[in-house]
């Protein structure tokens, strides 16, 4: 069947031949140049032994082999495993061992780390260099194809990690398609010939599926870096004319802070949706006098990475919202029994719509906990407001129990990150005799900005006493990320297991 992501290719390879399709630093591919590329790649990959349906790994920067690489193992009809390149070994022997993979495409400084690995099937996982794809860059035209079912498997995106080992998220050429045309229907620049700026690693969800793949089925141009630049990144929205930015609240942030910001005019600039963190009406109000609404999403790899997005219109009015739903994907927040919550009750976020999961890769039973009668559960808590919004409130699992009382770290994070001189916070559960446990700031200052005792009088002032942090931890090193920007609440949390054990309580009276 026709209905994919490398048949999109092939027709604006015929009928936008002469223009770029992808665009890094100085490089630039133009879509008949990236159809024979690809196709000679495809080739190549027969001719290594891989099969159709087989799974290919992809790990190293932001190139242009990664991207041609990857539409390559997708138009062969394998399925594309992107890695995320700040894995250590221990971690991409994991994934590999549950993958299987019949290859392994890398920059060359992963030669070293995947030699030896097991492929998890009693054969050593077989490792290419993406450079060695730079001799089919040029050739005799090529027009590969093979059907695929759109149902089949065709990309396996790792979770973030932030809750725990990865498990593999699989992605149809369906279910991609159908998500990326619902969004197209709400939202006017996603049309043919659309510019899509990426800052943010290939590796995850928002680079793979919504920078790469929704770029060449639109027909557009993706201008991305190999390394994120906020100033570069300023002066390459302005250049390219972008219409769509991708990244986090911190791309945005950094982007603002640049020199090259305050003079910078970007007319064609229409759509920013972001999500992973809280965005400031400071930072808002700098983007909005630009002409762009920096808009907060709700979503998971589970669902394709976007279920809810609030409207440009309400995106000064409503920052701590994130929309009402899509015109096919729709949400709504439930009770421990399955019940609905009423408006303003808090409880668990469940979403369905076109870009949910075909499941997790040979994941059959934790498939079966988190996709239910096609609603997926994701362990986040939210509440509905009385018109229809979605307000995040914070992952189930993150939730602080002190006493029976449930305790968002999300809120008191958004307190002390709003103080003055609070460059970054994370919000963790600290064991304790009598309440369980209590919650605990981990906080990175800037030098002679603010105290730990400011922190805690703000914490007095705008918290109710048992959300007050009972520990609160002064840190002159940046908190541990993610490759795409988000804390990572696994290796703080490890770092501070014994944080009650290791530190003397600040606020002690804020938990009597």
């Amino acid at each position: 069947m026709s209905a994919t992501v490398s048949h999109a290719l092939r027709w604006w390879a015929k009928e936008r031949s002469g223009q770029d399709a992808l665009v890094v630093g100085d490089d630039s591919l133009t879509y008949r140049e990236l159809e024979h590329w690809t196709s000679r790649i495809a080739r190549r990959l027969g001719e290594l032994g891989v099969e159709p349906g087989d799974r290919v790994g992809v790990v190293g920067l932001n190139s242009m082999q990664w991207a041609a690489a990857a539409l390559g193992i997708v138009k062969y009809g394998a399925i594309l495993v992107p890695l995320n390149n700040r894995f250590k070994r221990r971690e991409l022997a994991g994934i590999l061992e549950d993958m299987t993979p019949a290859l392994v495409l890398g920059d060359e400084a992963f030669a070293e780390v995947i030699d030896g690995l097991s492929a998890g099937d009693g054969r050593t996982v077989t490792f290419a260099p993406l450079s060695s794809l730079d001799e089919l860059r040029e050739g005799e035209p090529d027009d590969f194809r093979r059907d695929r079912d759109p149902a089949d498997p065709m990309i396996i995106m790792m979770t973030s990690g932030s809750t725990g080992r990865p498990k593999g998220v699989v992605y149809t050429n369906a279910g991609l398609l159908g998500m990326m045309f619902e969004w197209s229907l709400m939202e006017e620049t996603i049309r043919p010939g659309v510019r899509i700026f990426l800052p943010t690693p290939f590796a995850f969800a928002p680079g793979t599926v919504w920078g790469l793949m929704r770029a060449i089925t639109f027909g557009g141009t993706l201008v991305f870096q190999q390394r994120f630049d906020p100033a570069e990144a300023v002066r390459l929205l302005e250049k390219h004319a972008v219409h769509v930015s991708l990244g986090g609240p911190m791309v945005y942030e950094q982007m603002a802070k640049t020199a090259e910001f305050e003079t910078a005019v970007f007319p064609h600039l229409r759509t920013a949706i972001t999500g992973g963190a809280r965005v400031d009406i400071e930072l808002l109000e700098k983007w909005m006098a630009k002409g762009l609404p920096i808009r907060q999403l709700y979503g998971m790899s589970e669902v394709g990475g976007i279920t809810t997005a609030t409207s440009a219109p309400d995106a000064f009015d409503h920052p701590d919202t994130c929309g009402r739903g899509g015109i096919f994907s729709e949400f709504k927040v439930i009770r421990p029994d399955g019940t609905e919550c009423d408006p303003g009750e808090q409880g668990e976020i469940v979403s369905r719509g076109p870009g949910v999961m075909a499941g997790y890769w040979n994941a059959p039973e934790q498939t079966a906990a988190t996709l239910r009668d096609g609603w997926v559960h994701g362990s986040d808590a939210g509440v509905v407001t009385e018109d229809g919004r979605l307000k995040f409130v914070d992952r189930v699992k993150d939730i602080i129990i002190s006493g029976g009382i449930n305790i968002s770290p999300a809120e008191i994070e958004s307190v002390i990150a709003a103080i003055a001189g609070v460059e970054e916070v994370v919000v963790l559960g600290a064991r304790d005799e009598k309440y369980g446990e209590v919650p605990a700031a981990v906080v990175r200052l800037a030098d002679g900005a603010t105290t730990v005792d400011e922190v805690l009088e703000v914490c007095r002032r705008e918290l109710a006493d048992f959300k007050i942090p009972r520990f609160v931890i002064a840190r002159d090193t940046p908190l541990p990320r993610l490759a795409h920007g988000k804390l990572n609440k696994v290796e703080i949390r490890d770092e501070y297991c014994d944080l009650a054990d290791r530190f003397e309580p600040v606020a002690a009276k804020a938990a009597s």
